[in-house]
């Protein structure tokens, strides 16, 4: 009923769903194996129109040393389920692959608007996606959605573990003064060391990392760009 990059047809099998997000949990990589130095990120990010009809998915790349941005995409197809907690994978991944390919070349990184290992099953949206693509991937989320952690300090890139049940899944990271922190965790192929530091050093004057913070705007349609 399934392929690794989700449900080919939803059929509403909520149980199959999280079944699934379990088996692939367990391929996620939580270690660093990032091309290094890294030569181009990328930010991604969905959106919805149509009342929810069409997904939106937006891409963009970026080179890692100047912040340039090479490419940027978007990429619209009919929404194929409903929301349901915990299953957003699901429903927002195949439109990000679609992004994903229609980039000029694929990321040595991926930032993805959402939760990585931060899940109650492990799976969050940039962990299904660096499952399925094989990319390095790190979620950068808004809100946290599983496990609590104390407010770090107010300066910027102070950050403390994110926890449930005794194990760590990300981090609480103050990336602007006087905003909310984000909740950061590992994709996939990037230690729970390294994921906070690597937002930190792509983010510069706003509270979220510029790969993110550009694919966010397209996603919204804050800014057309192309697609």
């Amino acid at each position: 009923m399934a392929e690794v990059a989700g449900f080919p047809d939803w059929d509403g099998d909520i149980a199959a769903a999280r079944a699934l997000q379990v088996e692939l949990a367990a391929r996620v990589v939580v270690r660093d194996d990032y091309r290094q130095p890294l030569r181009t990120i990328a930010g991604f990010d969905v959106g919805f129109e149509d009342d929810g009809a069409t997904t939106r998915a937006a891409a963009v790349l970026l080179d890692a040393d100047s912040g340039q941005v090479l490419a940027s995409e978007v990429a619209r197809i009919p929404t194929r389920m409903p929301y349901i907690p915990g299953l957003l994978s699901f429903r927002e991944l195949p439109a990000l692959l679609l992004a994903l390919e229609r980039l000029p070349q694929a990321p040595d990184l991926a930032f993805v608007d959402g939760h990585g290992i931060a899940h109650p099953r492990g799976l969050g949206i940039a962990a299904h996606f660096g499952v399925a693509t094989g990319l390095p991937s790190i979620g950068v989320a808004k809100k946290t959605l599983v496990g609590s952690g104390s407010e770090p300090h107010q300066m910027r890139g102070a950050y403390t573990p994110l926890r449930h049940e005794g194990a760590q899944l990300g981090w609480v990271l103050r990336s602007k003064v006087n905003c909310n922190p984000l909740v950061v965790s590992p994709g996939h192929r990037v230690s729970m060391a390294s994921s906070a530091d690597l937002v930190m050093r792509f983010t510069g004057k706003y509270r979220l990392p510029e790969p993110t913070r550009l694919a966010d705007r397209l996603a919204s349609r804050r800014d057309e760009g192309r697609g």
